[in-house]
């Protein structure tokens, strides 16, 4: 695995990154969602299709590299199904996956991480969908 990659962590360390990750291993998951505010306050720019990321575990160990093949910016309202099932988590509908995501982003650890307790999303909240296709595992 090449080690000059940038690397890749799904959700904050701990059993949440750990189910991720072994659904990017699997080949379940190909598909994930972050929110624009996440790039402007690292000061990053969005990720480009074509780039090459390792994917790390909770211990920061790189454990697969994977290939971005689309990413594109969508209000949160407007994520379909499709983009859903991909994401590898078993989300059946549209609902339940706004209701899984928003747990994450309305929960302590997101919120911890923005310093705003009280932070919400909404339908027109920008998202950052990602595609991927697994390049190297483990």
């Amino acid at each position: 695995m090449d080690d000059a990659l940038p690397p890749y962590e799904f959700a904050f360390p701990g059993p949440l990154r750990e189910r991720l990750v072994a659904a990017v291993l699997d080949g379940s998951k190909t598909s994930t969602t972050g929110l624009l505010q996440d790039y402007e306050i690292e000061g990053e720019p969005l990720p480009s299709p074509g780039t090459r990321h390792a994917v790390v575990d909770s211990a920061g160990r790189p454990v697969a590299v994977i290939e971005l093949v689309e990413v594109r910016v969508a209000r949160l309202g407007d994520v379909d199904l499709d983009h859903t099932r991909a994401e590898g988590e078993g989300y059946l509908s549209v609902a339940q996956w706004r209701a899984g995501h928003e747990a994450y982003w309305h929960g302590t650890d997101y919120r911890g991480w923005l310093g705003d307790p009280g932070f919400t999303v909404d339908d027109d909240t920008p998202a950052v969908l990602e595609r991927f296709r697994l390049v190297e595992p483990r």
